[in-house]
């Protein structure tokens, strides 16, 4: 961990619900990940996340490990979930 993540300039990962839910059919901010560095599960939600750059960084709440990068572009979205081992997306009821 760096002193410049050290800082309180970040929001809370329900930021990334708005534009997840462009890509996905469901709120993801709800879903379950596990950080791949330190194991701890969590709400994607919780994260902390960092917007500004040109996109968003969200890190574990637990290690401060970069779990999530997302970039948009105006015809594309780039989605780097590297730093999580698993998401467990909740599906609604009428799903299947």
């Amino acid at each position: 961990m760096t002193d410049t993540f050290m800082d309180n300039d970040y929001v809370d990962g329900n930021m990334l619900g708005g534009t997840l839910r462009q890509v996905f059919a469901v709120e993801l901010t709800g879903a379950m990940g596990r950080c791949a560095s330190c194991g701890n599960v969590d709400a994607i939600g919780t994260s902390r996340v960092y917007a500004h750059a040109a996109g968003a960084v969200a890190r574990c709440v637990a290690c401060d490990d970069v779990i999530m990068r997302v970039v948009s572009a105006p015809d594309r979205m780039y989605l780097d979930l590297r730093g999580l081992s698993f998401v467990e997306i909740p599906l609604p009821a009428d799903a299947g």
